[in-house]
């Protein structure tokens, strides 16, 4: 197998003067990223980064958070990106699991970390944009050769990326993902999706993810173009989309939500180069669905997976329009099982934990061995989430195992409820959660943000759920809230929903 660096140094030998990467109005080709990635390798090199060693990276989308990939690659060097907005005393932890020996971040995150406590490190500490105390600057790197360093130990057996599970609270488990990850990955999206050097494909979710990583990686390993957006909002996607002729990507749900919103306004889009969109994170409302494959014009696809397994299921609409609550059929490299809570496998139709072996799976927890294999059962790795397997293999996504509502000792699965509330045409989102009650232990409560120019009360809402849910999944608790806590992709978080009711100060019925 070739490593990264190798396939990126030949497509830049095949196309020097083609644009390798579009960031923020800039443009960087083939040639001049690889002059930088080898600058920037020489530059490690120079202030004592070696083979196999570890860099914590608060990471944004940039050239040059592309260009720190490709070396760490280039170098064998492993890399911890973080949410540089993230509480100082949480990356201190995520560092530590990792075994973070140097650090690489901009001034302002230095100058934040000096204000709460340091991070210590034994090794180098490099500011990108600035000098500051303490660090050397990484524009020194201009100095360096342009002439790739070669590192004769660097097979693809090293960890490239270490990426964490958890955010800002909770202990982190740290995903370790190899060279090999990273590029059998890369290519079974290349095969899925058909990605060829003719494809400009846009990032558009953070790097210090793996998704990000890898849509970045896959046209960079091909010839072809890598459009990366610093951030995220429905406009500046879809004025991206049009004005570089973004043909792939895959985007997370919450961000099509926003997108499938943005376009219910009378606005002529005059997109007509995007092939193919791919939904990941989050099931997709159905009717959000239809609205995207009305108006993006595109092959409109769903995928189901987990950082540890990568991509595990993926579905084409157009050619399954009869399978809309599903996340597809298992890719080529994996196989699907559903267990029940006594270890056995589920029948068809019947919902448990779903279980995957594949060959994209990473390479465990870093530091975390046991923890790793008690989530495995008879090779194949748990994901914690729920689901269930039709007659024709087709998965369907039935939410978190620990998001279960159990009320009087019955199973209520939150997305039953979120589906049909969000029928309401004045529903902007929702989610389903568990909140606890002295008879039954739990009940199910509903928290409600509304659309904009909409009105809605409690009496509407609970008259449809008594028309359309079960007695046992009628919401006892509803609650309005302004917006639901998310993580940094923009997915839900029903663990901090409490937090929420109690800032707002709602009222319940």
């Amino acid at each position: 197998m070739k490593t990264i660096a190798d396939l990126f140094y030949e497509s830049v030998r095949t196309y020097p003067e083609k644009t390798a990467i579009w960031c923020e109005s800039k443009s960087i080709t083939y040639q001049e990223l690889a002059n930088l990635v080898s600058q920037y390798s020489h530059f490690l090199i120079s202030n004592g980064v070696a083979y196999r060693d570890h860099i914590g990276i608060p990471m944004n989308n940039s050239i040059t958070s592309v260009a720190l990939i490709l070396a760490a690659a280039n170098l064998g060097v492993g890399l911890v990106p973080i949410n540089p907005t993230m509480p100082i005393s949480s990356i201190r932890k995520a560092f530590a699991v990792a075994d973070v020996k140097h650090i690489i971040a901009r001034r302002a995150f230095f100058e934040q970390c000096d204000k709460n406590g340091g991070i210590d490190v034994e090794g180098s500490r490099i500011c990108i944009d600035h000098q500051y105390q303490g660090t050397v600057s990484l524009l020194n790197s201009e100095e360096m050769s342009v002439e790739r360093p070669v590192i004769k130990e660097v097979d693809g057996e090293e960890i490239l990326i270490i990426t964490m599970t958890s955010g800002s609270t909770g202990n982190p488990k740290p995903i370790s993902l190899t060279q090999k990850n990273k590029y059998l990955r890369a290519f079974a999206h290349i095969d899925l999706y058909k990605i060829t050097r003719d494809d400009k494909i846009l990032a558009a979710t953070p790097l210090y993810h793996s998704l990000a990583e890898r849509l970045v990686l896959i046209p960079l390993l091909i010839g072809g173009t890598s459009v990366l957006l610093p951030r995220f909002t429905p406009n500046l996607w879809l004025d991206c989309v049009k004005e570089q002729g973004v043909t792939f990507t895959i985007a997370v749900s919450a961000q099509l939500n926003q997108i499938a919103s943005y376009l219910s306004n009378p606005i002529e889009l005059g997109i007509n180069t995007l092939r193919s969109v791919v939904s990941s994170s989050a099931l997709l409302d159905t009717k959000i669905k239809n609205e995207l494959i009305e108006k993006l014009h595109c092959d409109f696809h769903e995928m189901y997976g987990t950082s540890e397994v990568s991509t595990v299921t993926s579905i084409n609409f157009r050619e399954a329009i009869h399978k809309k609550q599903s996340v597809g059929r298992t890719l080529p490299e994996a196989d699907v099982v559903i267990f029940r809570d006594n270890g056995e496998l589920a029948p068809t139709g019947e919902v448990g934990e779903i279980a995957c072996m594949t060959s994209l799976i990473c390479d465990g927890y870093y530091g975390m061995n046991e923890t790793f294999r008690n989530s495995m059962q008879n090779g194949y790795f748990k994901t914690g989430d729920l689901g269930f397997l039709d007659e024709e293999g087709y998965l369907y996504f039935s939410g978190r195992k620990k998001e279960l509502i159990i009320t009087g000792g019955t199973n209520v699965y939150p997305i039953d409820i979120e589906k049909c509330v969000m029928e309401i045409s004045a529903v902007s989102e929702c989610a389903a959660f568990a909140f606890p009650d002295d008879r039954l232990g739990e009940i199910v409560a509903l928290a409600i943000v509304i659309k904009e120019g909409s009105e809605l009360n409690k009496r509407t809402v609970q008259m449809h759920a008594a028309r359309n849910l079960a007695d046992y999944q009628q919401p006892h608790k509803i609650f309005f809230l302004d917006e639901l806590p998310k993580n940094a992709m923009g997915k839900l978080v029903k663990s901090k929903i409490t937090d929420y009711i109690e800032f707002n100060n709602e009222g319940n019925g």
